[in-house]
């Protein structure tokens, strides 16, 4: 396989270069900023640089983006010209290069204020079925970015595969109540049951989105790891999870209960990746029953490709309340 990555100094984008590199895979990394695994140095949204990465390529992994992190830091106008004009950059390119498969990596924030029920409703179920209801500039341009694969496989047959990606990230939550209630990888650990995801197993849907594409044509895809919940545990997960967990994982009670470590008394939504797992034959390892088995052998619950990327942040300078701000900017304009 030739492959272009895009964001390749980011999280995901060096998980793939390594992996690629680590398959016998000929892989160009592109990103703005250096990294041990960018090859190329440059814009997504400029097409004689997109054009000059995309020679000769068969697949196009497409990771870079600007984050959630980067609401606060970073005007709306940033998002739509890195999300949505370096997408449509990317497509236009590949589309004229007869691209074998485009994998656009997009994130379940594009759900938003679906994945929050009212107080006294079962917790959200979350399947591609469910409409996206984007809360932030950052949703609505990964959405965007989403509608515009479709529209290149629709009017081009582009293959394009939408990859919507749960969590994997490393840092610490942004949430500072979650920081001060919980043990990070404690915290990390029950993320598994709903809404977390490893990044090994990111890359490997990655790498079977890219084999899948030309028979599939366009699709989307959740990206999580898998539930041991079902449907019918909704109503109990909201109102107290703790008895649900015992029942379907009851060798996490005594683990935590070892460590100091507490479950969260309730669980608001569950991403469901069936779909993923069934069209494109991936096999997700890291869940929360392997989590736990890690964990009472005295194993670290991240995955050694995780290890090995670490922890990259996403900006350059250090904030005193968290990782990164999580209120939007006063004002709207470039910078």
């Amino acid at each position: 396989m030739k492959a272009l990555v895009t964001g390749s100094s980011g999280h995901l984008g060096e998980a793939l270069m390594r992996t690629l590199a680590a398959q016998g895979h000929e892989a160009t990394g592109l990103d703005i900023v250096p990294g041990p695994f960018t090859t190329m140095l440059g814009s997504i949204a400029d097409p004689a640089c997109v054009a000059r990465g995309m020679k000769d390529m068969q697949v196009v992994f497409h990771t870079a983006t600007l984050h959630k992190p980067h609401v606060a830091t970073h005007s709306r106008q940033a998002f739509v010209d890195t999300n949505v004009t370096g997408t449509l950059t990317l497509l236009e390119e590949a589309a004229r290069q007869r691209i074998e498969a485009f994998v656009c990596t997009s994130t379940t924030s594009v759900f938003g204020d679906a994945l929050v029920p009212p107080p006294d409703a079962p917790c959200a179920w979350i399947t591609e079925e469910v409409p996206p209801v984007p809360k932030n500039i950052y949703g609505v341009t990964k959405a965007a970015a989403e509608d515009l694969c479709q529209l290149f496989h629709r009017n081009q047959k582009l293959p394009c595969i939408v990859l919507r990606t749960s969590r994997f990230f490393p840092e610490p939550d942004d949430n500072a109540e979650a920081r001060a209630l919980y043990d990070d990888t404690n915290l990390k650990a029950n993320e598994f049951l709903f809404r977390r995801v490893e990044i090994e197993d990111v890359v490997e849907a990655h790498l079977r989105a890219a084999e899948r594409a030309p028979a599939i044509g366009f699709g989307r895809y959740i990206v999580s790891a898998t539930t041991p919940f079902t449907v019918g545990d909704r109503a109990d997960l909201r109102r107290d999870a703790v008895p649900v967990v015992r029942r379907h994982v009851p060798a996490f009670e005594a683990e935590y209960a070892r460590r100091g470590w507490k479950m969260m008394p309730g669980i608001d939504r569950v991403y469901v990746n069936e779909r993923a797992r069934r069209d494109l034959g991936w096999r997700p390892r890291y869940d929360f029953r392997f989590a736990i088995e890690r964990l009472k052998a005295g194993d670290d619950i991240r995955s050694p490709l995780a290890q090995a990327v670490g922890s990259k942040g996403y900006h350059e300078q250090v904030f005193d309340d968290g990782p990164y701000p999580v209120d939007a900017p006063a004002d709207t304009g470039s910078r």
